[in-house]
Order: structure tokens, then C-alpha cells, then sequence
């Protein structure tokens, strides 16, 4: 393991006093010395924008896939603690080789790439629901898609929408991204002084955010729909989980009592959200623990969402070993795929969905349609994906074979 404020100098200590000396000045933060990708967090996060795609479209067939149906968690929180584990890990190993100024610099900027992608996603999905209200004569697009504001008040309605305050239907994420990226940063400076102290300083937060009632406006009125005081715990924790804290939980996850408990929890669950579909099992929830337990708060992370997380986690790591062959399956290549492009594909999932929700309202509404739109709709994202990777693929290579001739167009074959 390699000291994240700890730089390689390739240089062997003298003597056993030096290395014990260096051993002591070492940081709670480790970070594993290979830089091999992690596939099982390619996988989920692909699985993730998968799974919020089905969820953005109307009710149907494949809804009953998604994790949402059978516990108190979903797609985002999945989404949101992968991004805190792999921003932590990138940018951890940059702080350990670069320092802290440069690798701010370099988070600084996929900052404003994420904030670029929203400010196109936003654009371009404004203008594919007033094509369609406009040319389908149908306001009612624009009225559940959220963007009656912008049509009455344009100018004050995109100011805010580059405050990250005005958002239309299925954008939320992108602005709680942004937010939480913006801290990293001092997130990694806290770690690198004490990771279990900034744990628990997110914790904290977490906490006078629901005793003080903390959060953010959104216009023209309302709140977040992601409250990033909350929702900063689960992306901090995936960072800490990167920078140690994970393999110094290894032997709390591999508790046979922490597998039972985490098992007996997901089923408690599921009989709690199976009472939402079948009125007629609302008996088998006592009327105390309703009362203590309604409302299952999203905005805020609920506790109980946050709990559900974990236990899905903990039981995956323990079945899901990081050398599990399936993980190099061809089968599972285009969600990793998708997993590894998860901003191009994010936002590509959200025009699909409006586009899905057209085909629904215009054309059919059946069984059969919602199943091919669906299917469609991941297949799309699923060959963006390849063909990003493979553009990606060809430039990487074509980078090397220009640095292996030393630069020279010609005998790279650049010559034009």
C-alpha cells in the first residue's frame, strides 16, 4: 500500500531507524500502489445509469427490475458513492504525485466538464420538449417536464438554471455531482490529516443538516431535490472506503454476523416496501414503527436509505470478489462499458427517457411497447458507449505511435 501524501522517491532507506522514522511520519491515507481499473465499480455504475433510465420512463415492465421496488434505496445512491470512491482514487493518487495544488487544478477542471456537460444537456433537452410540445400541439410536456418557467420567463429562468437553481424533470443529478466535486478537494485535504475524523465530520454535517433543516433553494420554488448537506455523507464515505477504509472494514465484512444482519434488514425491507404495492399487507408493519419510520426521506438521504445502501454493499463485496472471472465476461462488457463513460451516457440516458415518454404518450402505451422502449433506449446507450471507447481506444493508440517516432508527422503517417 502507498502513502497518499507519501511520493514515490524510488530511493531505499539507509538504515532501519530511517524506515522506522517513515513509517511514523505516514498518514492514516493508503491507497493501493496498482492502478489497475476496478471493473466491479465499472459494473455497478454502469448497472446504475441502467437502472435511472428504466426508472425516468413511465411505469412499466422492466420498473419491476430496478432496486427501487424491493427496498428503501435506488439507482442513486449507487451512482453517488462510486463517484466518491473513484473521484477519491484518481484524485488521491494525483495529490500523492502531483500535490495538493495541482491536483485541485485537475478537479477543478472535470468541475467544469461536468458542469459544461449539464449546461448542454440542459439546452438540448429544453429544446427536444418545446419541439415536441410545439409540434404535437401538447403543452402538457412542458408542464411535467418542469419547464413552464423557462417558457414564461426565459431570460430570468436560464440565469438561474446556470446557478444550478432551475432544473426541469430527470436533472438533478448532474447539479449534486457538481456541488460535491467542488469540495473534494478539501475532502482529500481532511483525509490526508485524519480519515476517520473526516468521516465524522461528514457524519456531523449529515446530522445538523436534519436538525437545523438545512438545504438549498431551487427556482422558482421548492427545494433540491438532492440536498448535497445530505447526500455529501454517501460520497464521502465512498472516498473514504477508496483511501483505506475499506480494506480496515475487510474483516467486519467478512462477519458471518454482519452477513445475517445485513440479510435480515434487506428482507425487513422488502416486506415494508411490498406493503406499498399490496394494501392488503400493511398489517405486517406496526403501526409504531410506521409512525417512526414515514416519511422515507429521499431529499435528505434518509437514514433507513442510507442503511439499505450499505447492507447492498456489504453483501455484494463479500459475493463479488474483485478477481471474479465473470468480470472480463463479454456479457457484462456493455455495462462496464457504460460504466466507464458515465457522464456521456447520463446524459444521453436522459434524452432517451423524454424520448421514451413521447413514444409512450403518442404512438402506444402497451406492455410490448414499454418493453422495446426500454430495450432500445440501453441498447442505444450501450453502443454510445463502445463507440466512445473505441474513439478513445484509437486515440490513445494513435498518441503512442506518434511519441514512438519521436514526434515526427511523416513517419507517423500524419503528413496531410
Amino acid at each position: 500500500m502507498t502513502s497518499i501524501a507519501d511520493p514515490i522517491s524510488g530511493t531505499e532507506l539507509a538504515d532501519a531507524k530511517d524506515a522506522s522514522a517513515a513509517v511514523a511520519a505516514a498518514p492514516a491515507i493508503t491507497m493501493p500502489a496498482t492502478s489497475e481499473r476496478e471493473l466491479r465499480l465499472d459494473l455497478f455504475r454502469g448497472l446504475a445509469l441502467w437502472l435511472i433510465f428504466i426508472d425516468h420512463l413511465p411505469t412499466n415492465i422492466l420498473t419491476w427490475f430496478t432496486i427501487r421496488n424491493y427496498g428503501f434505496s435506488d439507482a442513486t445512491e449507487i451512482f453517488i458513492f462510486i463517484s466518491g470512491y473513484t473521484a477519491a482514487f484518481v484524485y488521491g493518487r494525483a495529490m500523492l504525485q502531483a500535490g495538493f495544488v495541482v491536483a485541485t487544478a485537475r478537479i477543478l477542471r472535470r468541475v467544469w466538464q461536468i458542469y459544461v456537460a449539464h449546461v448542454f444537456l440542459f439546452t438540448i433537452f429544453l429544446a427536444e420538449i418545446s419541439y415536441v410540445a410545439t409540434r404535437f400541439e401538447n403543452p402538457l410536456y412542458t408542464e411535467e417536464m418542469g419547464i413552464m418557467d423557462f417558457l414564461e420567463q426565459p431570460d430570468v429562468t436560464i440565469v438561474q438554471a446556470l446557478l444550478l437553481r432551475f432544473r426541469p424533470v430527470n436533472m438533478d443529478v448532474l447539479p449534486l455531482y457538481i456541488v460535491l466535486m467542488l469540495f473534494l478537494p478539501l475532502i482529500l485535504w481532511l483525509m490526508k490529516w485524519r480519515t476517520d475524523v473526516t468521516l465524522a465530520l461528514s457524519a456531523a454535517l449529515y446530522v445538523l443538516t436534519w436538525h437545523f433543516d438545512l438545504y438549498l433553494s431551487a427556482y422558482p420554488n421548492g427545494v433540491w431535490a438532492f440536498n448535497p448537506f445530505a447526500w455529501q455523507l454517501l460520497f464521502v464515505f465512498g472516498a473514504w472506503c477508496a483511501l483505506g477504509g475499506a480494506r480496515r472494514m475487510s474483516r467486519i465484512l467478512a462477519s458471518p454476523i454482519t452477513l445475517w444482519i445485513c440479510i435480515a434488514y434487506l428482507f425487513a425491507a422488502f416486506l415494508v416496501t411490498l406493503s406499498w404495492y399490496l394494501p392488503q399487507l400493511g398489517h405486517i408493519v406496526p403501526r409504531r414503527i410506521e409512525q417512526w419510520m414515514y416519511p422515507i426521506n429521499k431529499t435528505d438521504l434518509d437514514v433507513l436509505r442510507f442503511a439499505h445502501f450499505l447492507a447492498l454493499a456489504a453483501i455484494t463485496v463479500r459475493v463479488l470478489p474483485k478477481d471474479w472471472p465473470g468480470l472480463r465476461s463479454p456479457w457484462l462488457r456493455p455495462l462496464i462499458l457504460c460504466g466507464q463513460h458515465s457522464l456521456e451516457i447520463f446524459c444521453l440516458g436522459v434524452f432517451l427517457a423524454f424520448a421514451g415518454h413521447f413514444i409512450l404518450a403518442e404512438v402506444s402505451g402497451g406492455a410490448g411497447m414499454h418493453f422495446l422502449v426500454s430495450v432500445t433506449g440501453i441498447v442505444i446507450m450501450c453502443a454510445m458507449a463502445w463507440v466512445i471507447s473505441w474513439y478513445k481506444h484509437s486515440a490513445d493508440k494513435g498518441a503512442s505511435r506518434y511519441r514512438s517516432t519521436g514526434g515526427n508527422a511523416d513517419l507517423a503517417g500524419g503528413a496531410v
